[in-house]
């Protein structure tokens, strides 16, 4: 059953990999024809080898350093929404919408909206 700690534990997980840049930390999130998409990048990577390999090409983007705050903002299922804000030192803030459809512990399908923050 998917709830807020399941969730929050692998927002745990997906947060630490996002620091560490470590292809195992990458991977342990994902199932293995995982689907991940990205609205405002147009980004469609299918497989966990391919998100791997996107999450790492993104590694700069962490540069001068970065936080995430994020908020459930519900579970149907399978599935849950986030909603959080990704504050960037070099970059600015970005507004993100997630839906996260899980198979046990790993994401089947990611899905992300960004916008800058107003």
């Amino acid at each position: 059953m998917i709830d807020r700690e399941h969730v929050a534990a692998w927002l745990d997980r997906y947060i630490h990999a996002w620091t560490t840049n470590d292809s195992a930390d990458i991977a342990a999130l994902f199932t293995e024809d995982a689907e991940y998409y990205e609205v405002g990048y147009d980004t469609e990577w299918i497989g966990r080898a391919e998100i791997v390999e996107g999450w790492q090409s993104r590694f700069e983007w962490q540069a001068g350093g970065w936080s995430f705050d994020w908020t459930l903002a519900g579970v149907v299922g399978d599935t849950a929404a986030v909603t959080g804000t990704g504050h960037y030192t070099e970059l600015g803030d970005f507004d993100n919408i997630w839906t996260i459809t899980f198979e046990g512990d790993r994401c089947s399908v990611f899905r992300m909206w960004n916008g800058n923050a107003a």
